[in-house]
Protein backbone atom coordinates (compact mmCIF):
# COMPACT_ATOMS: atom_id res chain seq x y z
CA UNK A 1 0.00 0.00 0.00
CA UNK A 2 2.85 2.46 0.49
CA UNK A 3 3.50 2.19 -3.26
CA UNK A 4 -0.05 3.52 -3.78
CA UNK A 5 0.71 6.56 -1.60
CA UNK A 6 -0.79 5.34 1.67
CA UNK A 7 0.93 6.06 4.97
CA UNK A 8 1.04 2.70 6.73
CA UNK A 9 1.88 2.16 10.41
CA UNK A 10 1.85 -1.15 12.28
CA UNK A 11 1.91 -1.86 16.00
CA UNK A 12 1.27 -5.21 17.67
CA UNK A 13 -0.70 -6.82 14.85
CA UNK A 14 -2.72 -3.67 14.11
CA UNK A 15 -2.06 -1.87 10.84
CA UNK A 16 -3.40 1.57 10.03
CA UNK A 17 -3.49 3.01 6.50
CA UNK A 18 -4.03 6.75 5.99
CA UNK A 19 -4.36 9.09 3.04
CA UNK A 20 -6.33 12.31 2.33
CA UNK A 21 -7.17 12.77 6.03
CA UNK A 22 -8.93 9.40 6.06
CA UNK A 23 -7.94 6.02 7.41
CA UNK A 24 -8.76 2.34 7.87
CA UNK A 25 -7.49 -0.21 10.37
CA UNK A 26 -6.58 -3.86 9.91
CA UNK A 27 -5.79 -6.58 12.46
CA UNK A 28 -3.72 -9.67 11.87
CA UNK A 29 -5.72 -12.89 12.30
CA UNK A 30 -4.46 -16.16 13.75
CA UNK A 31 -3.96 -17.56 10.23
CA UNK A 32 -1.67 -14.60 9.36
CA UNK A 33 -4.19 -12.74 7.21
CA UNK A 34 -5.53 -9.24 7.79
CA UNK A 35 -9.11 -8.29 8.59
CA UNK A 36 -10.36 -4.71 8.13
CA UNK A 37 -11.65 -3.88 11.61
CA UNK A 38 -12.31 -0.17 11.07
CA UNK A 39 -13.85 0.65 7.70
CA UNK A 40 -12.62 3.68 5.75
CA UNK A 41 -13.44 6.78 7.78
CA UNK A 42 -12.61 10.46 8.04
CA UNK A 43 -9.98 11.20 10.69
CA UNK A 44 -10.34 14.09 13.13
CA UNK A 45 -7.25 14.83 15.20
CA UNK A 46 -5.96 11.35 14.31
CA UNK A 47 -9.12 9.64 15.57
CA UNK A 48 -11.59 7.66 13.47
CA UNK A 49 -15.09 9.07 13.09
CA UNK A 50 -18.36 7.43 12.11
CA UNK A 51 -20.41 8.95 9.31
CA UNK A 52 -24.02 9.53 10.36
CA UNK A 53 -26.76 10.30 7.85
CA UNK A 54 -29.34 12.20 9.90
CA UNK A 55 -31.69 12.41 6.92
CA UNK A 56 -31.20 16.15 6.43
CA UNK A 57 -27.40 16.31 6.74
CA UNK A 58 -24.39 14.05 7.24
CA UNK A 59 -22.42 14.34 10.47
CA UNK A 60 -19.14 12.94 11.79
CA UNK A 61 -19.48 11.26 15.19
CA UNK A 62 -16.53 10.86 17.53
CA UNK A 63 -16.09 8.12 20.14
CA UNK A 64 -16.43 10.71 22.92
CA UNK A 65 -19.96 11.65 21.79
CA UNK A 66 -19.32 14.79 19.77
CA UNK A 67 -20.79 15.50 16.32
CA UNK A 68 -19.53 17.73 13.54
CA UNK A 69 -21.24 18.57 10.24
CA UNK A 70 -19.52 16.70 7.40
CA UNK A 71 -18.56 18.98 4.54
CA UNK A 72 -18.38 18.18 0.83
CA UNK A 73 -14.57 18.16 0.77
CA UNK A 74 -14.39 15.59 3.58
CA UNK A 75 -16.93 13.35 1.85
CA UNK A 76 -15.06 13.64 -1.45
CA UNK A 77 -11.76 12.71 0.23
CA UNK A 78 -13.37 9.75 2.00
CA UNK A 79 -14.89 8.49 -1.26
CA UNK A 80 -11.51 8.83 -3.00
CA UNK A 81 -9.72 7.07 -0.11
CA UNK A 82 -12.25 4.25 -0.16
CA UNK A 83 -11.89 3.74 -3.92
CA UNK A 84 -8.09 3.78 -3.78
CA UNK A 85 -7.73 1.45 -0.78
CA UNK A 86 -10.14 -1.05 -2.35
CA UNK A 87 -8.14 -0.94 -5.58
CA UNK A 88 -4.85 -1.39 -3.70
CA UNK A 89 -6.28 -4.39 -1.82
CA UNK A 90 -8.08 -5.89 -4.82
CA UNK A 91 -11.48 -5.59 -3.10
CA UNK A 92 -14.50 -5.09 -5.39
CA UNK A 93 -16.64 -1.98 -5.09
CA UNK A 94 -20.36 -2.63 -5.22
CA UNK A 95 -22.90 -0.45 -7.01
CA UNK A 96 -24.47 1.13 -3.91
CA UNK A 97 -21.01 1.98 -2.52
CA UNK A 98 -19.93 3.59 -5.79
CA UNK A 99 -22.90 5.96 -5.77
CA UNK A 100 -21.50 8.07 -2.95
CA UNK A 101 -20.71 8.15 0.73
CA UNK A 102 -22.21 5.26 2.64
CA UNK A 103 -22.94 5.94 6.30
CA UNK A 104 -22.22 3.68 9.25
CA UNK A 105 -25.23 5.14 11.07
CA UNK A 106 -28.57 6.16 9.52
CA UNK A 107 -31.62 7.50 11.35
CA UNK A 108 -34.72 8.09 9.22
CA UNK A 109 -38.48 8.23 9.72
CA UNK A 110 -38.38 9.67 13.22
CA UNK A 111 -41.85 9.84 14.80
CA UNK A 112 -42.49 11.88 17.97
CA UNK A 113 -42.94 9.66 21.00
CA UNK A 114 -41.24 6.62 19.47
CA UNK A 115 -37.69 5.39 20.05
CA UNK A 116 -35.34 7.39 17.85
CA UNK A 117 -37.44 10.56 17.79
CA UNK A 118 -34.49 12.63 19.07
CA UNK A 119 -31.67 11.99 16.58
CA UNK A 120 -28.73 13.05 18.78
CA UNK A 121 -29.87 10.82 21.64
CA UNK A 122 -30.37 7.90 19.22
CA UNK A 123 -26.69 7.91 18.19
CA UNK A 124 -25.23 8.86 21.58
CA UNK A 125 -24.31 12.50 20.95
CA UNK A 126 -23.73 14.37 24.20
CA UNK A 127 -25.44 17.75 24.65
CA UNK A 128 -23.17 20.79 24.37
CA UNK A 129 -22.87 22.64 27.68
CA UNK A 130 -21.74 26.17 28.40
CA UNK A 131 -23.30 27.89 25.39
Amino acid sequence: MPSAGFIVNSTGGVTRAEKYGCGAEFRRTSDDHYLMTILPAILMNGQFTRLWDAGYQKFLLTDDGRKFPANADQLLRMRRFNEEIRTALGVPTYYNEALGSTSLVSVYDRVAGRPGDVPDRTVGVKPITGH
